[in-house]
């Protein structure tokens, strides 16, 4: 350790978590230093187990099988004029730009086959090792653009408790080290935690222990113990997001399975012989959405429009609270619907009825939802498949029922295949829309803090879904029976009778489908009480708040922990997908005011006034046990 890093006079700031949000927040120290912090002396010590830039989500040490599900061009680390912040902007490549300056030596290339950068093009989409390349590339940046008078130092380990006062300085224990860093601020950037079981987990997995039966609680897919699954058996897995995207190609490409393409295009999945076979159904029993497969061209549409700052403003005015579905959700859906309608009368025009300027109108003075509104789209727009039922996205097997598993098999791959067809139509450029209003209702929403689990699935069923190619993939595993459709409604239940998993959906009658293997395919739910980090669980003990649904509360503002008295603290900060500020994603897609960039401006500049502005000089901390 260097000899600033041991003295405990100088400024000193200790950010928990050094992957992408962690290399976000020190990217905006170096940003606003020149302004409200100068040449001044100031140690930054970042902690994380994992190396810096890429945490541990996107650390090189994974499979290369492994993508990311966004485009190298809707990757960014940096802001841009269109973030409202009170720091400056410092422009930085998208990971597209920055694949393309090492392709052109311009930039080094990161370590490992050199032709994952040179391949990747603007609409591709990476390998999470490559993305590893790009996110310490920022990182290093990030520390270059630091003053001089500013030292960073890596500590390679876990930070288990934060003490001190409210008005004094902060001390980090790390595991394994007897004294603390002591720190005036204390940032946690956490990324994605583990969390103990449920109790359905628990119940499920006490079953499985009984009887001799294999249980995969929710976890991160890569860090999975995958090899408890025998070729060959049957397993039942419970989600149809992005962490079964994973799991689908682990458990095939990732055992020596291989794909051809025939000459109309089909692929077609050869089997090692080395796959389970993978049942899998979830409560919408469908993969997420296909990402959208063409750019944007013409006009966007003008968002925010009905759920903005204003409107926020109002819902926090209200002195009894809010409630979601009566206060928000009605702004929602006519913001989405304005994003829709709005792309659908100015970009595909010869499909409506109506003069735009006209239904906009009309459309403002309709209450979501209502006969008006209802009456106003039928009129004006002819085609009910260009009209927006939000319900019917998000519940797309309601009602439908299959005579048998072939029908079941054939309507879900019907389904998969008609939604990449539609996803890479660009005579569907209103689903385009409709993204972009999610992407600012998100931006919004992390004023109003944790408004509960629906609107995180809606957005990542609509929004974050897989490349097509992965659908492209699972269509095959499906014709080639490696992969088997469960249907909507899932339930898992443990048979005791017969010491067996057993799962039941509403798309099928019968009784459902028994395996002796269960994933539950999905990241633990963020809860401060279940949480296996122990600093988060010790904060909570020492008074921090958590919302209902089991997150760390923050000022939204600037991100400074809140007590249970709706305090926020002074020294410590909080970002991430653990407290109820957070959003959907560290890295983000540029040109979109991405709250996650504002938010880290704002911490930045409030942890850097604070050492600025603090009256006293810190007084050296004495070398205490864990224990004190």
């Amino acid at each position: 350790m260097s000899p600033a890093a041991r003295n405990p006079a100088r400024p000193s700031v200790v950010i928990v978590g050094a992957g992408p949000r962690g290399t976000g927040v020190l990217e905006r120290i170096a940003a606003n230093a020149p302004e409200l912090w100068g040449d001044a002396p100031l140690d930054l010590h970042l902690v994380d187990p994992h190396p810096p830039g890429g945490g541990r989500i996107w650390r090189r040490e994974q499979s290369p099988l492994l993508w990311m599900n966004s485009t190298a061009e809707d990757v960014t680390m940096f802001t841009d004029e269109t973030v409202e912040q009170a720091g400056p902007v410092r422009p930085g490549p998208s990971l597209a730009e920055w694949a393309r300056a090492v392709r052109e030596g311009r930039l080094p290339a990161p370590p490992g086959p050199g032709g994952d950068a040179a391949a990747l093009g603007p609409r591709d989409f990476a390998g999470r090792r490559l993305l590893n390349g790009y996110l310490r590339w920022a990182h290093e940046d990030a520390v270059a653009a630091l003053p001089p008078g500013v030292t960073v130092h890596t500590h390679r380990t876990t930070a288990v408790r934060v003490s001190g006062p409210r008005e004094g300085r902060q001390r980090v224990w790390l595991a394994g080290r007897a004294a603390p860093l002591p720190a005036d601020a204390v940032v946690l950037t956490l990324g994605h935690l583990e969390s103990r079981p449920g109790p359905e987990e628990r119940e499920l997995g006490g079953f499985a222990a009984r009887h001799g039966l294999t249980y995969l609680p929710p976890a991160f897919t890569a860090d999975s113990d995958l090899g408890v699954l025998r070729p060959g058996e049957p397993v039942l897995v419970r989600g149809f997001g992005l962490a079964f995207v994973d799991l689908m190609v682990l458990l095939t490409e990732g055992r020596g399975g291989t794909y051809t393409t025939g000459p109309g295009g089909e692929l077609t999945y050869h089997p090692s012989g080395r796959e389970p076979v993978l049942h899998v159904g979830s409560r919408r029993g469908v993969p997420y959405h296909s990402k959208i497969g063409y750019p944007p061209v013409g006009e966007r549409p003008p968002l925010p429009r009905y759920f903005g700052p204003a409107e926020v403003d109002a819902l926090l005015a209200r002195p009894g609270g809010v409630d979601f579905g009566r206060d928000v959700r009605p702004l929602i859906d006519k913001e989405l619907g304005f994003a829709h309608y709005h792309r659908l009368f100015t970009a595909h025009a010869d499909r409506t009825r109506m003069a735009w300027p006209d239904f906009e109108e009309k459309y403002a003075a309709c209450e979501p939802g209502g006969a008006a509104l209802q009456a106003l789209v039928s009129a004006a727009v002819p085609d009910p498949a260009d009209r927006l039922d939000l319900d019917a996205l998000d519940h797309p097997l309601d009602g439908v029922r299959y005579a048998d598993d072939a029908a079941l098999q054939a309507g879900l791959r019907g389904h998969i295949e008609a939604d990449l067809k539609r996803r890479h139509d660009p005579a569907h450029s209103p689903d385009l829309a409709v993204f972009l209003g999610l992407l600012s209702v998100y931006g919004q929403l992390t004023r109003l803090g944790d408004q509960g689990p629906w609107w995180h699935g809606f957005f990542s069923f609509l929004a974050s879904g897989p490349p097509g190619p992965r659908l492209r993939q699972l269509s095959a595993l499906s014709r080639a029976g490696v992969v088997r459709f469960l249907g909507a409604g899932l339930t898992v239940t443990a048979d005791e009778a017969r010491g067996v998993f057993r799962a039941r959906s509403t798309s099928l009658p019968g009784p459902g489908t028994t395996a002796r293997a269960l994933v539950e395919a999905r990241l633990p739910e963020p809860s401060v009480a279940r949480t296996t980090d122990r600093l988060l669980r010790a904060l909570h003990a020492d008074g921090a708040r958590a919302t209902g649904g089991g997150l760390l509360a923050v000022d939204p503002a600037d991100g400074r922990i809140l007590d249970r008295a709706g305090r926020p603290h002074p020294r410590r900060f909080a970002l991430g997908p653990h407290t109820d500020a957070r959003s959907s994603g560290a890295f983000v897609r540029p040109r979109t005011n991405a709250p996650a960039l504002r938010q880290n401006d704002a911490s930045a500049r409030a942890l850097l006034t604070l050492l600025r502005d603090r009256t006293a000089p810190p007084v050296p901390v004495p070398a205490l046990t864990p224990e004190d």
